[in-house]
């Protein structure tokens, strides 16, 4: 059961808070590189609580900056796009990617001091399809990390967005949480129903065991059952600070997805997700090839709007009750909601926009959130406390080690060693071949 205190410094993002100024450390995503049109008016972007704009001028620069033009705070969201830059519709300043001051056209010429004021901006790097930022107090960032989904070439990578109106972390937890799989979308499925493949144990045995550790780049965990002929069923999930996770829907070999679960501020959620087409497809099919009942919906948006909170919003929602349908609850589909991302939604979103973890209870099975949460304390108070800079920033290749997925081993084998040999054997599409020091 945490404390009160130690869930105010895991929730609050906002700058000069333990949590956010780690963050900030790293390189960030703020927005898809596709919603920035060149020469397009500006979008409001709310990263770590700070109210951003963020633009395309007409040679495709990305601007990332604070919403407020230095003159008298207008917000630049209403600013004009012109060529190189923007011009603040409240006195015609014009500000390009870089922060500087273009035009004072409101004072003679013989009183400019354009040189002398520049809007607050932060440098900015296009990877994957995806615009990021760095908004931490380094002179010069950080290395840009390698990490092994934003390596895959565009035609074999599938990235989606979508916004969760809860903290950050409780919309994390869920992808760090294995036996909730075999629940929350697999709770009607019986075993007879599907392939008899090695993720069938997911039906088979829904209360794994665990073994839990720390890593270089965050947490791993790995859920185990007994299997047939001395054989046992392995699935690995990753956290990658400060706020990505491989989930372990997949089979190891190939299976490259990430999550990234980017605050927005205290009380809404980003997440990237990035799929490798190349992939094995996991456990969502019946014997027949028919989908399993629920666990395919596509994913539907609302109209995206220009408010704070307006984008990449599900249709299915706290305010329809994610759609639940109780007759489908009934006849098949245990939580009676249609899709993965829906499923996942209702439940986080459900404990409140931000959870109180003094009121849990929690279990063996919960070992993985238990050490992660302890280690983003450790690390935020470090940060904060000593300076000792966040796992990784420093290290570009420090999570090259981390894959998730499952696979079958030897009961004599310890699951360490394990691992190791599988991530050897793995295919990837940043690294040729691996050499595992886990």
């Amino acid at each position: 059961m945490a404390s009160a205190n130690d869930n105010e410094i895991l929730t609050q993002v906002g700058k000069g808070t333990p949590m956010g100024d780690m963050m900030r450390e790293y390189w960030l995503p703020a927005c898809l590189s596709s919603e920035l049109e060149p020469g397009a008016p500006p979008m409001r972007l709310l990263l770590l609580g700070e109210k951003l704009i963020a633009f395309r001028d007409k040679d495709g620069r990305v601007g990332v900056m604070d919403h407020r033009c230095p003159h008298r705070c207008a917000s630049l969201f209403f600013a004009r796009a012109e060529g190189d830059g923007l011009r603040c519709i409240y006195h015609g300043w014009k500000f390009d990617v870089d922060g500087n001051c273009l035009d004072m056209p409101n004072l003679p010429d013989d009183q400019q001091f354009t040189d002398k004021v520049k809007s607050d901006v932060y440098r900015v790097k296009e990877r994957g399809g995806l615009v990021w930022a760095y908004l931490g107090s380094r002179a010069e960032p950080p290395p840009f990390p390698e990490i092994e989904s934003l390596a895959m070439e565009k035609s074999e990578r599938v990235v989606r967005c979508h916004q969760r109106e809860c903290n950050w972390l409780q919309a994390l937890e869920g992808d760090i949480d294995t036996s909730h799989f075999s629940f929350l979308h697999l709770g009607a499925t019986q075993p007879e129903d599907v392939a008899d493949t090695m993720h069938r144990y997911n039906l088979t045995d829904r209360a794994p065991r665990y073994h839990v550790k720390e890593t270089d780049w965050g947490t791993m965990y790995a859920a185990y059952r007994p299997a047939a002929d001395g054989q046992v069923y392995y699935r690995f999930s990753q956290f990658i600070f400060p706020f990505i996770t491989l989930p372990p829907d997949g089979t190891f070999a190939d299976h490259v997805q990430a999550g990234i679960w980017v605050p927005m501020d205290d009380t809404h959620t980003m997440v990237f997700t990035f799929f490798w087409t190349k992939r094995t497809p996991a456990l969502r099919t019946l014997k027949d090839g028919s989908p399993i009942p629920g666990s395919v919906s596509p994913m539907e948006y609302l109209p995206q709007e220009s408010g704070w909170h307006g984008r990449w919003r599900l249709k299915a929602s706290l305010a329809n009750d994610y759609q639940l349908d109780r007759a489908l609850q009934e006849g098949g589909v245990y939580s009676g909601i249609q899709g993965l991302v829906a499923q996942d939604q209702a439940v986080t979103e459900s404990m409140g926009e931000i959870v109180d973890r003094t009121r849990e209870h929690l279990a063996p099975s919960d070992r993985m959130i238990t050490m992660t949460r302890r280690r983003l304390l450790n690390v935020a108070r470090a940060f904060k406390e000593q300076g000792t800079a966040p796992p990784g920033v420093d290290r570009p290749d420090f999570c090259r080690d981390a894959r998730s997925g499952a696979f079958m081993a030897p009961e004599t084998q310890g699951w360490e060693d394990a691992y190791r040999e599988n991530l050897e054997r793995s295919v990837s599409p940043l690294w040729a071949k691996r050499e595992a020091s886990v």
